[in-house]
């Protein structure tokens, strides 16, 4: 199997790394050809702080994924998040050279590269120039330009900043895996891409991501990226209250979330308790699921309030910009018991729990239904979406083919001019040799005297 018949995204999150190995199938759909999972060791809140054991991380990943796939691994599609992360509206023009010829796909590219070199504050870099609407001439609220005609073709853009310090670290890491980075995305960017349909972004949506570290959202009206942000708390914070409240250690307070926690203390019973084993000889612990419950409910609605805040910067609230698909919770954290009545009460949207199954061919076991893979599945598609695109058609092929046998035929014309102008020439020599060397009619008259006589005298 050559490498472009696969891609490859590498989710390097705050609790777990992973990579998964996948293509498309003839029905357009995705065949998972290999996963790999390594615990995250190294990145906190979305940000690396131990370049080493973070490259260890994902090696090991990856060294799973190859090993399931049956396949080498060189270049993946990384997810980037944290609370460096910030987005910006710009909008931008440029002015047409040939406004008789229709815009294509080099003016909008040559737009995107215009609105990269805008200035950053000191150590911040463009992450992403997400094109919303477009401008030509008078013409405004333009969805695809190509094909159109016009002198001056201007934007709306939606940026996304980082730190260049991270997005190097990052980088970094990954090249010291042995990896090439294809390309680096915004982590709610790559989530809304395995869990929304056409449908709920043209309606208008918020994806809210809960991962370890972050809860990274995206919003969408009209097939449109609205807005994007990451709030620098997830389900690690979660598991830390735990740890403290009930003080126990932190693998205990994690299987308790996992297992038993819930975001309403009012839907359990005060009588029901859990056991957790004490340490080196010390009693069991008895814990209280109404009292976990009332700990974790404290630190998920501060979080969801975080969430709404968003929302109203946004305008979520506003009658034109109004989120009618409300809301889709998805990552890790989004598998906490009654979390999406939680949210229909504090957010006042209705919400459902995204699956990043949906896009997947072959989940038979159901092994990547679970809304943590939603970031690394994304990355997955963003991969297949570029190589794609990079992909030459069978047109394009066929296009590209015919002028280069033509300027082929063209650059050896005057050589095979030159061959035929040989070969005549040589041709006419030995015409000219042969016409030269026969005799003529007296010659051979004189021949046969001159052999008549000599015989005679023999």
């Amino acid at each position: 199997m050559e490498n472009q018949d696969y891609s490859v995204g590498l989710d390097i999150g705050t609790t777990k790394i992973v990579a998964i190995v996948g293509r498309r199938n003839a029905h357009g759909k995705i065949e998972v050809l290999g996963v790999g999972k390594a615990k995250s060791l190294g990145v906190h809140k979305g940000i690396v702080n131990n370049i080493s054991q973070t490259i260890n991380s994902i090696k090991s990943a990856v060294a799973e994924a190859q090993s399931s796939a049956g396949v080498p691994i060189h270049k993946v599609t990384v997810g980037i998040a944290g609370k460096h992360i910030r987005s910006l509206q710009h909008s931008d023009y440029i002015m047409r050279d040939h406004p008789d010829q229709y815009i294509t796909e080099e003016d909008i590219e040559k737009l995107k590269d215009q609105v990269k070199k805008l200035v950053m504050l000191p150590g911040e870099e463009i992450i992403h120039v997400l094109p919303q609407d477009y401008k030509v001439d008078s013409e405004g609220e333009i969805q695809e330009p190509i094909g159109m005609h016009g002198k001056r073709l201007e934007a709306n853009f939606h940026v996304v900043v980082g730190q260049m310090g991270s997005i190097r670290n990052i980088a970094r890491c990954v090249r010291e895996a042995g990896l090439e980075m294809e390309a680096l995305t915004l982590e709610p960017l790559a989530s809304s891409e395995a869990v929304l349909t056409k449908e709920e972004k043209e309606a208008g949506v918020a994806i809210v991501d809960i991962g370890g570290g972050t809860t990274d959202i995206a919003i969408f009206k009209d097939n449109i990226i609205r807005h994007t942000c990451v709030i620098p708390y997830g389900g690690g914070i979660i598991t830390d209250d735990i740890k403290e409240g009930c003080s126990i250690i932190e693998k205990h307070a994690e299987q308790l979330k996992v297992k038993f926690g819930s975001s309403v203390p009012e839907l359990e019973k005060d009588s029901t308790y859990v056991t957790i084993p004490g340490l080196h000889g010390r009693p069991d612990k008895e814990i209280s699921l109404k009292a976990l419950a009332q700990i974790i409910n404290a630190r998920v609605e501060e979080i969801l309030e975080m969430v709404n805040t968003e929302l109203k910067a946004y305008g979520a609230f506003e009658q034109k910009k109004k989120l009618i698909a409300g809301i889709v919770l998805t990552g890790g954290g989004s598998n906490l018991r009654n979390l999406r009545q939680l949210a229909n009460y504090i957010m006042g949207f209705d919400s459902r729990i995204g699956f990043a199954n949906e896009y997947i061919a072959n989940d038979k076991n159901q092994y990547l239904k679970g809304p943590e893979f939603a970031t690394s599945i994304g990355l997955l598609m963003e991969s297949l979406k570029i190589r794609d695109k990079k992909s030459p058609t069978q047109e394009e092929i066929i296009e590209e083919l015919k002028p280069q046998n033509e300027n082929e035929i063209r650059d050896h014309e005057p050589e095979i001019l030159t061959q035929q102008q040989t070969q005549a020439e040589t041709v006419a020599r030995r015409k000219e040799e042969v016409k030269r060397n026969r005799p003529t009619f007296g010659q051979s008259i004189l021949d046969k005297v001159k052999k008549f006589f000599e015989e005679v005298e023999e």
